[in-house]
């Protein structure tokens, strides 16, 4: 087994194809074929299902990725750290739920280096997607949040994939409306007050959604609920609908705006299943990279300084 081997089989299952591997890689589909071929063999597994369509991975092969992943990434670091020239770009990603926090945080980690140097990605994407990305090592952080209600059904799935929680922050659940709204000014809010408006929630598309809404509280009887799929379509439902969503109170005027307010939600009798606890995600037994320490530094100062 070689990296150029690993290389290859990183490329294909990111592609999805082999035809759209070599046109990234330069290489002929052949040579892929055979790398592939060899690198089955000596491991005695099958990577890849091939199909007319292209090439998806098989049992063994979405257990073999995150550790192939794992390695090219090392050895590029230390290709990097070390080989003469360097030159390697630098590569830092992590995935998130809709947090504008976390989005802050990584701009302010991200203003401190020469952009040419170094590969960048942020996803604000679904709760799942949150832990595949983490899982095949395609972020190296994901953040989400854990409550009564939903953690051991997602505690589960951290397990079988090998991953774990480190908690960042405990916050209650605060509604969010646009500043406009006739109930923006209240000192609380309970169901009963917000049961004439449209409650909004990102979109998971996967079965037992309950357990991967970004929303606490995603059990509750919401006679009127809009469900979004990213950000900039909730705060415009937001103004044009009056709607409102249930988050943790700590969102960045900065990037969203002041147009909006969080007012604090009194669950009644079921205060205890309000709590949210934020945390991010990580391989189990990897030490975590200089850029994922610095950006969870900035991202613990962000929240020490705007949680309410």
């Amino acid at each position: 087994m070689t990296i150029q081997q690993l290389k290859y089989i990183v490329a294909i299952a990111d592609a999805g194809s082999l035809n759209k591997a070599s046109e990234v890689l330069y290489v002929t589909q052949p040579s892929l074929t055979a790398a592939v071929h060899d690198l089955e063999a000596e491991l005695g597994i099958r990577v890849f299902f091939r199909t007319a369509r292209g090439v998806t991975l098989t049992p063994d092969g979405e257990e073999f990725i995150p550790y192939a992943r794992q390695l090219v990434q090392q050895y590029d670091a230390v290709l990097d750290r070390y080989a003469p020239g360097g030159g390697q770009k630098k590569k830092f990603g992590i995935s998130t739920q809709h947090y504008s926090f976390v989005v802050k945080s990584f701009v302010e980690m991200a203003k401190r280096y020469d952009m040419a140097a170094y590969e960048f990605a942020v996803r604000e994407t679904k709760t799942r997607d949150v832990i595949e990305d983490v899982r095949l090592g395609r972020s190296e952080l994901g953040i989400l949040y854990l409550s009564d209600f939903n953690r051991s059904a997602l505690e589960k799935l951290l397990r079988a994939a090998d991953l774990s929680f480190t908690r960042l922050i405990g916050c209650e659940a605060y509604v969010y409306l646009w500043a406009g709204h006739p109930l923006a000014d209240r000192p609380s809010l309970t169901f009963e007050d917000l049961a004439p408006y449209p409650c909004l929630a990102f979109e998971q598309e996967t079965s037992g959604s309950f357990y991967y809404a970004e929303e606490i509280l995603s059990t509750a009887d919401y006679p009127r609920l809009i469900r979004a799929n990213d950000r900039a379509t909730m705060l415009n439902l937001m103004v044009g609908l009056n709607g409102y969503t249930l988050c943790s109170g700590i969102i960045c005027a900065e990037l969203n705006g002041p147009d909006y307010r969080a007012v604090p939600f009194d669950a009644g009798g079921e205060a205890g299943s309000s709590r949210m606890e934020i945390g991010y995600l990580a391989r189990k037994n990897t030490l975590l990279s200089p850029l994922a320490e610095e950006f969870l530094a900035e991202l613990r100062q962000y929240l020490a300084a705007e949680a309410p």
